[in-house]
């Protein structure tokens, strides 16, 4: 047989004999005088095989692990493998359909809504606001929950959970940023106001509210959150945490 038909009889491409050669899996048969090259029925056995075993799912490494006789892997560990891994993409791909339920159960989708179960669930207890304060801190949270670490992720939720459970509370944060979106002048004399009444929805003991001023603003993050904000929003959050450092017990 020439190429052609052993790729034809086995049910691949001709390229893909060709890469079966240059990867090993498959050995050279003789050539003709004129460099063609001439296959029998063992050819088409071993590339039929190569064939099912790639549609299991194992990568041509695997495979020529398999089949490299004395010195290969046994093939019954090679497929409890590949079942664990298939498992275990299962498992995720059942999470994410579940994720993905929820998510189109909602009569009103915004881009940040695809976050973690457990920040969906927070964002399911505050006022989704189109603009203004509200709306930023939903795109700052959504921002941390996909770039901080595990345990500071943990953190921020432990720390806003029980306050999003509070209803007079969220009242208030809404109350507050409010005001401060009202705002349109950073010298407006009711900046050192609104300064306190934003330290005040902040519980004493906050990680990170013991730090220097400088290293409360200094932060990459902080520093990007600061240019977010407009002109009299910074002030007010520049302010306020002023009035944290000097909370912060000597």
């Amino acid at each position: 047989m020439r190429i052609g038909e052993l790729a034809a009889l086995a049910g691949v491409s001709t390229r893909a004999v060709r890469h079966y050669h240059h990867l090993g899996l498959l050995p050279e048969p003789a050539r003709l005088t004129n460099g063609y090259r001439i296959y029998g029925l063992r050819d088409a056995v071993e590339l039929a095989r190569i064939r099912r075993l790639c549609e299991l799912g194992l990568s041509l490494e695997e495979v020529r692990d398999v089949l490299a006789d004395d010195q290969g892997r046994d093939l019954r560990e090679v497929l409890a493998e590949l079942d664990a891994d298939l498992a275990r993409q299962e498992r995720e791909i059942h999470l994410r359909r579940t994720r993905l339920a929820a998510l189109l159960a909602q009569e009103r989708l915004h881009p940040d809504d695809p976050v973690s179960e457990d920040m969906a669930a927070l964002f399911g207890k505050i006022p989704a606001a189109p603009a203004g304060l509200m709306a930023k801190e939903r795109e700052w949270l959504a921002l941390l929950d996909t770039t901080a670490t595990e345990t500071d992720r943990r953190q921020i939720l432990d720390l806003l959970g029980p306050m999003a459970d509070d209803p007079a509370f969220v009242a208030r944060v809404q109350e507050v940023y409010g005001r401060i979106d009202e705002l349109d002048d950073p010298a407006d004399p009711r900046v050192p106001e609104l300064a306190r009444a934003l330290v005040g929805l902040v519980p004493p003991g906050v990680p990170g509210t013991d730090l220097a001023a400088a290293d409360l603003t200094d932060g990459s993050f902080a520093r990007v959150v600061l240019a977010d904000l407009s002109p009299a929003q910074e002030a007010v959050a520049r302010h306020a945490l002023k009035l944290l450092v000097e909370r912060t017990p000597g």
